[in-house]
């Protein structure tokens, strides 16, 4: 698999990239960069058609054109968040003690380095206008297409999302749906909360890019590298962070930067990184995965 042009080597883990950054090797100096502006967008939703709905709470700073962003567990972000990243240098948020705060800088300082495009090896796939249902659905594509065509039986789903999960089942794939939250999905399957425990079951990861400001991306990473499962990330958070791990335990990315689908009605699009060519790819991408895929599906309690 042939890397997009980000850097000299893929970085070996999160830290190493951070290090990287704050040595200067992707561009400005981040003493002298300062995030302008600072903001927290709060979202609840239940789609129509569904059952159950969910909150998402995300933290955004601005570094000149580039937006970075990093999902939290709602509620868990300090008021006074907001007031420490505006006007402080990049180099410092890098430092900050929350997560979420350095994860938003980091990828503000990669979008502005290396906004997606072609030249950074990122490939536009266009989201419809319509409902936000309408519009996850469509970007559950984006995602799912981003698996290897064959061989997946049962995928380890780590950040629950609904149309990922319907777009599993409608390609008989068998999933295990992983969440801090817990519960049960919109089919009643059981959501684990422990997605390391459940690695070894799996044949293939998707996994959110909160996994990076919760500190649960590594050992999904780690696991991947050591393994070679196929492991997707489809990002929100950290949409220009994650596709410099292409070729190191991750294999594809489905990059979403702000603003997210879930804010405007109208077209728009997304950035996939990775993952099996365009130019082999069947007509329908499930075709090739439905006659292994529904008996696995079966067999792991999967609905088909």
């Amino acid at each position: 698999m042939s890397r997009p042009r980000f850097a000299p080597e893929a970085p070996g883990a999160l830290d190493e990239l951070l290090v990287r950054v704050r040595a200067g090797e992707f561009g400005a100096d981040p003493n002298q960069e300062r995030v302008s502006t600072a903001f927290r967008t709060v979202q609840a939703v239940r789609h129509a058609e569904r059952t159950t709905g969910y909150r998402n709470e995300v933290l955004s700073v601005r570094l000149g054109a580039a937006v970075g962003s990093c999902a939290a567990e709602p509620g868990t972000l300090p008021a006074e968040t907001i007031d420490d990243c505006v006007g402080a240098r990049v180099a410092d948020l890098l430092a900050h003690p929350l997560a979420p705060v350095r994860i938003a800088a980091l990828d503000a300082y990669l979008m502005r380095a290396r906004p997606h495009g072609p030249e950074h090896g990122a490939r536009a796939y266009p989201l419809p206008a319509g409902s936000s249902l309408t519009k996850s659905r469509a970007r559950a594509r984006a995602v799912i297409d981003l698996l290897p065509a064959a061989r997946i039986r049962t995928v380890l789903v780590v950040g629950v999302v609904n149309s990922l999960l319907e777009r599993l089942h409608t390609l008989g794939i068998g999933c295990v749906p992983c969440d801090f939250a817990g519960g049960r999905t919109e089919w009643g399957e059981p959501i684990r909360r422990d997605a390391e425990a459940e690695l070894d079951r799996c044949d293939a990861i998707l996994a959110s890019g909160m996994t990076l400001g919760n500190d649960t991306f590594e050992p999904l990473r780690a696991h991947a590298a050591s393994t070679g499962k196929p492991l997707v990330m489809f990002a929100q958070t950290g949409s220009a962070i994650l596709p410099h791990f292409v070729g190191s335990g991750v294999s594809a990315v489905c990059a979403e930067p702000y603003p997210f689908f879930w804010l405007d009605g109208g077209p728009g699009v997304v950035h996939r990184y990775g993952g099996p060519s365009a130019a082999h790819r069947p007509a329908d991408p499930g075709a090739a995965r439905r006659s292994e895929g529904t008996s696995a599906a079966r067999r792991s309690g999967g609905a088909a």
